[in-house]
């Protein structure tokens, strides 16, 4: 029997088995609270809207659809919440060789339906992720396609104006990263994203003074001061950290104590881990870890990376390995890579953990699910329970309603 039909075996008895074991009761009733989630994905009329909203059962974790909706352009493949929870912004990756844009949705604080509000130009094609200052005033857009970054004010009605600055990625120097990487596992053809420059992640530090944009094409995480008079971003200085040649830096993650930083490397299948100077905006390489067992020969794309609420474990996404892996956190900020969980679906692109930090959600791009697995052991430990059918899930974030 070859892998795909024993994973397939394994997934029918294990789907069988959650099932039959399942608590009784939907809902916690320690209070009148409700957690719904919301799902991003790509668009196709044939199949359903673009984002769709699931009610979340605290006690068992199963997912309940309510119902799906379309955003203002093709493909919401990245959500982000205000921090206030009243909007929802979706990146919309667009398609065609045109721009993509970003729609904002108004939150129904009672029910959490989305209104939507308006869409706006993301200044380049393929709109790939999108964040909100700490102030909720300015919105932050990172187009892959275009190999820029756009800032959006964001209204007193939450909608978002026209783009009032727009940072292009510089291609030289540096040059476009080494194809394959030289950090990639032995046999790797991981070989996308350095043709050209690939903006994949924009987001602030907690504080919101700086903002990072990480550029596949030529290995870096740029850094830039944010004027939050103006919503200009100002290359800090040095501009950018370099990661090793054709790493590929996709997405990254702060540390609870705003100090750590953790970025996940898509060629080099690798976390780096550094340590950041909030008074300067300056990142520092501590340490560069795999995220595949040290026997793994041939191809891997990582894609998502995240940190539990209390910061002691870090979990990253490979896709083609099709695993999650669970880092221990120590005192200082390093890494130790205790194991690998299998996703059961496959290309897992984005993963969450619900807010009560029982349950954690990971969204099969290519396998139309959405598995789900609840957390022990603090954090080291994961246990599959089940799935809810998705089509082309590529993102999941929760709000608590009530």
């Amino acid at each position: 029997m070859d892998r795909i039909d024993t994973r397939r075996s394994f997934l029918q008895s294990a789907v069988a088995l959650a099932a039959a074991a399942a608590p009784a009761g939907a809902q916690r009733q320690n209070s009148g609270s409700r957690i719904l989630a919301y799902v991003g994905g790509q668009t196709n009329p044939d199949t359903g809207y673009g984002i769709h909203r699931f009610e979340l059962h605290p006690s068992s974790g199963k997912l309940t659809p309510i119902d799906s909706i379309p955003s203002g352009d093709k493909d919401p493949t990245w959500l982000t919440f205000h921090p206030a929870k009243t909007h929802l912004y979706a990146a919309n990756s667009g398609g065609g060789g045109k721009n993509g844009s970003v729609t904002a949705f108004a939150v129904d604080p009672t029910n959490g339906e989305l209104k939507m509000l308006n869409t706006v130009d993301a200044q380049g094609s393929g709109t790939t992720h999108c964040s909100v200052h700490p102030s909720g005033r300015w919105l932050f857009a990172a187009n892959y396609g275009g190999g820029n970054a756009a800032v959006l004010p964001v209204k007193a009605d939450g909608s978002l104006g026209e783009a009032t600055d727009v940072a292009e990625i510089p291609v030289n120097p540096p040059a476009l990263g080494r194809v394959p990487a030289v950090d990639a596992p032995r046999g790797s053809y991981a070989l996308s994203g350095h043709d050209s420059t690939h903006a994949h992640q924009i987001s602030p530090d907690p504080a919101g003074r700086y903002v990072f944009l990480t550029d596949l094409g030529t290995d870096r995480t740029l850094i830039y001061r944010f004027d939050a008079e103006q919503g200009k971003l100002i290359p800090n200085d040095p501009p950018a950290v370099a990661e090793t040649e054709g790493a590929g830096p996709r997405h990254f993650v702060f540390h609870p104590n705003g100090r750590y930083f953790y970025v996940i490397n898509e060629e080099a299948s690798t976390v780096t881990f550094m340590t950041y100077d909030p008074d300067n905006g300056q990142l520092t390489q501590q340490q560069t870890i795999p995220t595949l067992p040290p026997d793994f020969v041939g191809t891997n794309y990582p894609s998502e990376i995240i940190i539990s609420a209390d910061g002691k474990y870090v979990y990253g996404l490979n896709r083609l390995h099709d695993t999650i892996a669970i880092f221990r956190v120590a005192i200082n900020g390093e890494l130790t890579l205790l194991r690998e969980e299998w996703t059961r679906a496959d290309y897992p692109r984005h993963v969450g953990i619900e807010p009560n930090g029982e349950f954690m959600y990971v969204c099969n791009h290519n396998g139309d699910s959405i598995t789900i697995f609840r957390i022990h052991g603090g954090g080291r430990r994961l246990e599959f329970v089940g799935y809810e059918p998705a089509r082309d899930p590529t993102f999941i974030d929760f709000l608590t309603i009530g």
